[in-house]
């Protein structure tokens, strides 16, 4: 994953994800974008749990499918754009901690498809507990960009 297809590829990712209503109402942050890999994080609060307490899993279904989606992003070219074709997602812990961290990366890059892996921690502190594990595939839309 050495060649960069497109030098902007950071900025085209953060404008991406602030178009991103979900991620503004469960209070997602991208503070990592680089190429091959980003990361979200989701804070603790009590409008993303569920009936237990912890953080429900769809929200964690969609930190990690935007945290591998936009891994991707970072290796197309400035004239394509990605979407999700499928996950398959195995939660491992509940997501109980102060806030959640999704860290996505390229696993295979292609022209037509890019395989990626998710991983979901729950964060206490400095302490990190895998909570989720995603590996996604992802369809790369040559000549259509994002509206």
């Amino acid at each position: 994953m050495t060649t960069i297809a497109n030098p902007d590829f950071a900025a085209a990712v953060a404008a991406s994800f602030a178009r991103q209503n979900a991620m503004h109402l469960i209070h997602a942050t991208m503070p990592v974008i680089e190429h091959g890999r980003t990361e979200i994080h989701v804070p603790h609060w009590d409008g993303v749990e569920q009936q237990h307490g912890f953080v429900h899993g769809g929200v964690v279904g969609m930190i990690a499918d935007s945290a591998a989606g936009y891994a991707a992003m970072t290796v197309v070219p400035a004239t394509a754009s990605v979407l999700t074709v499928e996950y398959k997602m195995n939660l491992v812990a509940p997501a109980d901690g102060d806030h959640l961290v999704a860290r996505g990366s390229v696993l295979r890059p292609g022209r037509t498809l890019i395989v990626t892996r998710a991983e979901v921690f729950a964060v206490n502190g400095e302490r990190e507990t895998l909570c989720a594990l995603m590996q996604q595939t992802i369809m790369v839309m040559q000549g259509k960009v994002e509206k």
